[in-house]
């Protein structure tokens, strides 16, 4: 039995303890016993293998364990890092280096995996693997390897066993010598261990309980002598040697289930799981399963001239968005993707009209494979596809005869006739739906007395034809409704379940704020007395006396001496200055020309003809290399001060980038914002005048502008010029009954030309300033953006909680009510929270955490809510130290903390009010650590 500790010795451990846990630094480490995943495929899904501590990648493919890392290229404590998988015993004609081999160390062959066996006791083999092999892969930063093939010695007829394993030996206390605190993974290799006891991270098998015969392309189950043997040599190494012991199994990617059983076999049995398919190309399950977070979203691509204009994106992105839900859009004119593995909710289809015949007759056989596999897809759009033959026996519908005469509506759901009314007409697709599992959303019935479905719930998704989607509204409003609730029916239809969904509009309770101006008209005059540049009125009248995070751009065409007003330039370059000094001002820029068809600038065509004019200089040929990366030097050489970044890039025109745009503008370490087309209204109140969070393409991201600017309420600038005081009506749409945005308050430099226009601002700014904000920069807001394609949610497979992983800047999860909330005496990584209308926002307290939810919490002290990032948070017993560290004077709210003490830099804190749980506290500084002290609970 322990001896008792004194009290006051006790006290004082527990403080030295929490003072060294809150200063000292992360120091990158795995754990004990890390979670493991093993993905080959070159389009290894990176953002997914964050939830867990290790994942093996095939190296060739090019990816980045650096920027895998996060920002600084250094896991956290919690971190994820990539091993690199390396084949010792064989070597395959697609590698690289594999041409270097002598033939003289090549002394068998594995006909299975159609590669060579290498001579293990071959002299200059160890420093091959060295130096050929390994080495680049630790330049690129892989600071683990899995090592395979370690037994192929054995397919050697006539070899000398002892002196391969001489040589495997040799070999890895070679790359232990040439690269210190390198972490080495063994496939088998269970005869080496006993010699390199201390010197092996792990030690891995395949086929404990189920395997892949790669000579039959079958999967099959081990037999019971081979799984005792195998699991024998496990154990071995887990309790005579100390090592993490990983056990990889092989499953059809399409039996999910079967795989988790396997994997919570495997780890009852002591060992680290991982299932997945015979190429190890999909994701698996291992001691934890990602909770998937992608809908891959159909798409017929020649029906709009961008992605940007297809109707999936412009209408339905924005409800799985908010659903917390990334979409991955696939153009149906291309190869399907052979597999649709663990990453994925569900499918999602919208054709605007008839497929070709060709395309629809890959499809159908595609969605039947999807459909028998278990997979949810719900159908959006044109429907035609359904008649292709066994596609509709797959899915179970009855394809009807033609309507004949009028229809009526017999019923209806309460979710149709959401933003307009329902109006039936003849089914393009006459279909109906009867049987176990079908549900009508609307029912129609014909003359002569046959019914049609054409919005249902179906066992395996659902359908939604275009009449009652999305419409246009008629009387030539160019304004649409939809007709069925878009969130109601992709809940139903893809069977999503409640997520705690990763949320872009709030941080530490409160609806993200910032400001941002895009430079056009930066050489126009003030309609003021002196007639000043609008930019200095800008400066004057709205950046200085509003001092709260703004992100200010300039067009170089019309700011340097060089574009097309030199005389103005010393001016405009001296107001550009003074505007970049500000601490509340971050630099963008807005092109060298502002380019309106990007489209068009890609192709090196000038982008003039369809709106009449250009910015260009005479002769210009359009680059995008001199547009983005051109026009940020020059800011930075001439117009930044010495130290400040130009982090962002807001997109002019049509905001329409192409992917090379992109990552053209991600090369050059610029962060991008605009578009989007956000202008819902009292005179427009509809969810299709909602944009998505942004828009990928390939492996880059576009953020959109949450909210349109000044140019949609002013009629594009020609009156009335008060009319941007009408965002606020967007701000409210967009704020409730479901909080989809946060305040962004967009414009240009021409809004300060006007006394109506700046009225309208000081009328916008004052509605902002008066609600419970959370000022951030729009950089800061594009960082949260992008990370809510990468944020990862996933369930340990052996006890009911969510892990949160890769929050690196996104820190609101919004948890519906019907989950419960975090219990923060065994969850981890959660400060608090704040109930809003549709749930809880959860404020994470760094980029990891494990939420058990439960219906009724402890009602411990916590963060309720805060206009400033929470930087720190550590609780002890009944102490809890935190930082908060924001860009205005900080406002916080506390709860449960009745009896308790506040102090802030060693004095105390007085609250400011109270009332019902919550305690209100305020400071000057935009920065504090605090300390609260409370009795234990």
């Amino acid at each position: 039995m322990p001896v008792p500790v004194p009290d006051l010795l006790r006290r004082l451990t527990t403080l030295l303890l929490f003072a060294l846990a809150w200063t000292l630094p992360a120091v990158p480490a795995l754990a004990a016993e890390p979670s493991v995943a093993f993905v080959y495929a070159k389009d290894a899904p990176l953002a997914e293998l964050h939830a867990f501590d290790i994942a093996v990648v095939d190296p060739d493919h090019g990816f980045d364990p650096r920027s895998y890392r996060g920002p600084d290229g250094q896991p956290d404590t919690a971190g994820s890092e990539l091993f690199a998988y390396v084949s010792i015993g064989e070597i395959h004609a697609s590698r690289s280096w594999a041409a270097r081999v002598p033939a003289s160390w090549r002394i068998a062959t594995n006909a299975a995996w159609a590669s060579e066996v290498i001579d293990q006791a071959a002299p200059g083999w160890a420093e091959f693997v060295a130096d050929t092999i390994v080495a680049p892969l630790w330049e690129k930063g892989y600071r683990g390897l899995f090592l395979d093939t370690l037994d192929s010695y054995r397919l050697a007829s006539g070899a000398d066993m002892a002196a391969q394993q001489a040589g495997i030996v040799r070999t890895l206390r070679h790359l232990r010598a040439r690269f210190p605190g390198i972490r080495l993974i063994l496939n088998r290799g269970f005869e080496f261990l006993p010699q390199l006891r201390g010197e092996v991270y792990a030690v891995a098998a395949e086929s404990l309980y189920r395997g892949w015969n790669a000579g039959t392309g079958r999967y099959q189950e081990v037999s019971e002598a081979d799984r005792a043997w195998l699991s024998g040599q496990l154990k071995r190494a887990r309790d005579e040697f100390g090592l993490p012991a990983i056990a990889i199994d092989y499953v059809p990617p399409q039996q999910r289930q079967l795989a988790r059983e396997t994997a919570r076999r495997i780890k009852a049995d002591g060992f680290i799981p991982w299932v997945a398919d015979g190429a190890l190309a999909t994701l698996g399950v291992g001691s934890v399963e990602v909770i998937p977070r992608r809908v891959m979203v159909l798409h017929d691509g020649r029906e709009a001239p961008q992605l940007n204009y297809a109707n999936a994106h412009r209408f339905l992105e924005m409800p799985l968005n908010h659903l917390g839900y990334v979409v991955d859009y696939v153009d149906v004119n291309s190869p399907l993707p052979a597999t649709v593995d663990g990453r994925y909710a569900a499918i999602v289809t919208w054709f605007g009209g008839e497929l070709q015949p060709a395309t629809r007759l890959r499809l159908a056989p595609w969605l039947a494979t999807r459909i028998d596999e278990g997979l949810r897809i719900g159908m959006f759009g044109d429907l035609g596809h359904l008649r292709t033959p066994g596609l509709a026996e797959t899915t179970g519908l009855k394809v009807q005869p033609a309507a004949r005469g009028s229809v009526q509506i017999i019923h209806r759901s309460p979710a149709v006739g959401f933003e307009l009314e329902a109006i039936p007409g003849p089914p393009v697709t006459p279909l109906a739906g009867e049987g176990e599992g079908f549900s009508p959303w609307l029912s129609l019935k014909d003359s002569a007395g046959q019914r049609f479905d054409p919005v249902l719930i179906t066992p395996w998704g659902g359908l939604l034809p275009s009449r009652y989607a999305v419409v246009e509204m008629p009387g030539g409003i160019e304004q649409s409704r939809w007709v069925t609730d878009p969130f109601a029916f992709l809940q139903a239809a893809l069977a999503l379940p409640p997520l705690p969904a990763p949320d872009t509009t709030t941080e530490t309770g409160r609806r993200l704020f910032f400001a941002h101006i895009d430079g056009d008209g930066f050489p126009s005059r003030a309609e003021l007395p002196g007639l000043p540049l609008g930019a200095e009125v800008l400066l004057t009248e709205v950046l200085t006396r509003y001092t709260l995070p703004h992100a200010m751009s300039v067009i170089e065409a019309e700011v340097a001496p060089h574009g097309l007003y030199p005389r103005e330039a010393p001016a405009m370059e001296a107001a550009a200055r003074r505007i970049f000094a500000l601490p509340n001002v971050e630099i963008a820029t807005h092109t060298y020309t502002h380019p309106f068809f990007w489209a068009e600038v890609d192709k090196g065509r000038p982008s003039t003809a369809a709106q009449g004019y250009t910015l260009a200089p005479p002769g210009y040929t359009p680059n995008l290399e001199r547009e983005i990366i051109g026009s940020t030097e020059y800011i930075r050489q001439r117009l930044a001060p010495a130290g400040k970044p130009v982090r962002l890039l807001l997109w002019s025109g049509n905001a329409a980038p192409t992917l090379r745009a992109l990552a053209i503008a991600e090369g050059a370490g610029l962060l991008t914002m605009n578009g989007g087309n956000t202008i819902a209204s009292r005179t427009y109140p509809s969810l299709t005048a909602v944009g998505p969070l942004g828009i990928r393409l390939g492996e880059h991201f576009q953020a959109y502008a949450p909210i349109m600017n000044e140019n949609v309420f002013t009629n594009l600038w020609t009156g009335p010029f008060y009319g941007f005081e009408r965002v606020i009506e967007t701000f409210r749409f967009t704020g409730s009954p479901r909080r989809i945005k946060p305040i962004d308050i967009y414009y240009h430099t021409y809004s300060a030309t006007k006394r109506a226009s700046l009225n309208a601002l000081h009328k916008v700014y004052s509605w902002a300033l008066a609600q419970p904000i959370h000022p951030v920069f729009p950089s800061e807001f594009v960082e949260k953006a992008n990370n809510f394609n990468t944020l990862v949610l996933a369930r340990p497979i052996d006890r009911d909680a969510i892990l949160v992983r890769n929050a690196t800047h996104l820190r609101t999860l919004r948890v519906p009510p019907q989950l419960g909330l975090p219990n923060l005496t065994t969850g981890n990584g959660v400060a608090g929270w704040l109930k809003g209308e549709e749930g809880y926002y959860l404020h994470l307290a760094g980029s990891t955490a494990e939420l058990r939810l439960t219906p009724t919490p402890p009602a411990l002290p916590m963060l309720a809510s805060a206009n400033a990032r929470l930087a720190g948070w550590a609780r002890s017993g009944g102490a809890i130290r935190f930082r908060l560290a924001g860009h205005a004077p900080l406002e916080f709210d506390l709860a449960n903390v009745a009896g308790c003490t506040l102090s802030m830099a060693g004095s105390p804190l007085a609250p400011t009010g109270s009332d019902k749980r919550l305690t209100h506290y305020r400071t000057s500084h935009a920065a504090a650590d605090f300390d609260l002290r409370c009795p234990r609970q």
